[in-house]
């Protein structure tokens, strides 16, 4: 099983980024994590970031092309945006996974994800284990 994980905007900035949202850990320590539980579940990852919205929707149009199984996306402020990478994803035959890493529904003006649309579900919330729970959810789809 392939997963392509995509971290939108400003993901890079992880670590020292609102730390009092994001906690202190980079990008870095988070593709680690995602990587190790990905082993775990006999999944092969890879993780991508771009704050290029055109970036994230060529990579999305590749995964059909790469044989991903789910994508797992974090379009990070797109999330709320974007009918760009909402169509993106529409577009190629690859369940996604919405995740995030704060409780998008707490924060004032970010609770509407455009984006969720196109997603089997959406993880939000949870800090970094969001996206560890997303990799369980994207290894659970693909089982017959």
């Amino acid at each position: 099983m392939k997963l392509l994980v995509i971290h939108g905007p400003n993901l890079n900035l992880l670590g020292t980024r609102e730390p009092e949202v994001y906690g202190t850990a980079t990008l870095a320590d988070l593709d680690n994590a995602i990587a190790e539980r990905a082993r775990e579940r006999g999944a092969e990852v890879e993780s991508f970031q771009s704050n290029h919205e055109g970036e994230i929707i060529d990579r999305i149009q590749r995964a059909p092309h790469d044989s991903v199984d789910v994508i797992i996306i974090n379009p990070a402020a797109y999330t709320h945006t974007s009918m760009a990478i909402l169509d993106a994803l529409r577009a190629v035959a690859v369940p996604a996974i919405e995740v995030h890493i704060s409780n998008i529904h707490a924060r004032h003006g970010r609770s509407r994800s455009v984006t969720a649309r196109a997603t089997r579900g959406i993880i939000s919330g949870f800090g970094f284990d969001s996206y560890l729970l997303a990799i369980d959810a994207a290894t659970n789809l693909a089982k017959p």
